[in-house]
């Protein structure tokens, strides 16, 4: 057995369930051939790949934790908790996450009026064709189809110029609230985790205040590694979560190839100042 420290675990990956490009079985071979050994597929608001992606990484040796990203408004602004070792059949996270997804199909509507008005058509049409799961449409499928449309040149351009706040094809969503998410995790006998604080932009008081009420309502981890943390990132949320007395989680939040930073098995490991989500898993 690996060191428990450096053992390559990706805790963090979407698949076609979600926003993802592939399926939950070709997420777990990429991540194997990758290096990971410990890995989590934790689809957007949804649980229905949990048993695919569990059958495929047991039968490559890999180790499967169960996972969930859950979408909440905080503060104005979209959060994301990850949920850990839930369980995928538990009533109570079902009927929460079902709620969740609800409003997401007439968000994808309105972002599709909001960009005709601006003068680029069927956008909501052209990004039905890249969702595996219409229950779960996203700013992602926008961008994708704006992408190959030659609107933009990369996705993260995509966000800049239409899809992020105060950009002509954003439009808000309210999400589960912080309190909803960390309590439908806990009924799940999950570990709640912050998932990728460094993309939140919130002010030093508000990042304060969001740390102190996740802990209050029994968050027990914090993303330190991510594929979106930059190394300066990396020290501050292992600070964060000794501040906290938090776990420290990692992963590369895997949608697809050549969509993120990081590949699947190569983030460096946790810092050696924070104990591992996985210590005694």
């Amino acid at each position: 057995m690996p060191d428990m420290q450096t053992i390559n675990a990706d805790l963090h990956c979407h698949s076609t369930v979600s926003d993802g490009t592939m399926s939950p079985r070709a997420v777990a071979e990429r991540a194997y051939a990758g290096g990971v050994r410990l890995w989590s597929l934790t689809d957007h608001d949804e649980v229905g790949g949990q048993a695919e992606a569990r059958a495929a990484a047991e039968a490559l040796g890999m180790r499967y934790v169960s996972g969930v990203e859950i979408s909440v408004t905080w503060a104005g602004q979209t959060v994301h908790i990850v949920g850990l070792q839930i369980d995928p059949f538990c009533p109570d996270l079902i009927d929460g996450l079902a709620d969740t997804r609800s409003g997401r199909a007439r968000r994808a509507r309105d972002i599709g009026e909001a960009l005709a008005k601006i003068g680029i058509e069927n956008a909501y049409q052209g990004a039905l064709k890249y969702v595996g799961n219409p229950d779960l449409i996203s700013r992602t499928h926008f961008a994708r189809w704006l992408v190959d449309q030659g609107h933009c040149a990369t996705i993260g351009d995509v966000f800049s110029q239409y899809l992020s706040e105060g950009r002509p094809g954003y439009v808000g969503h309210r999400w589960a609230k912080l309190s909803e998410a960390i309590a439908w995790i806990k009924a799940a006998g999950g570990i709640a985790v912050m998932a990728h604080p460094g993309r939140y932009n919130y002010t030093d008081t508000q990042h304060d205040a969001l740390f102190d009420e996740f802990t209050a309502l029994g968050g027990r981890a914090v993303e330190v590694v991510t594929g979106s943390h930059t190394p300066d990132q990396y020290r501050r949320y292992a600070e964060v979560a000794r501040h906290y007395g938090l776990l420290a989680s990692r992963g590369s939040d895997f949608h697809g190839p050549g969509e993120g930073r990081v590949e699947l098995g190569a983030l460096p490991p946790l810092p050696s100042t924070v104990t591992p989500v996985w210590h005694d898993w």
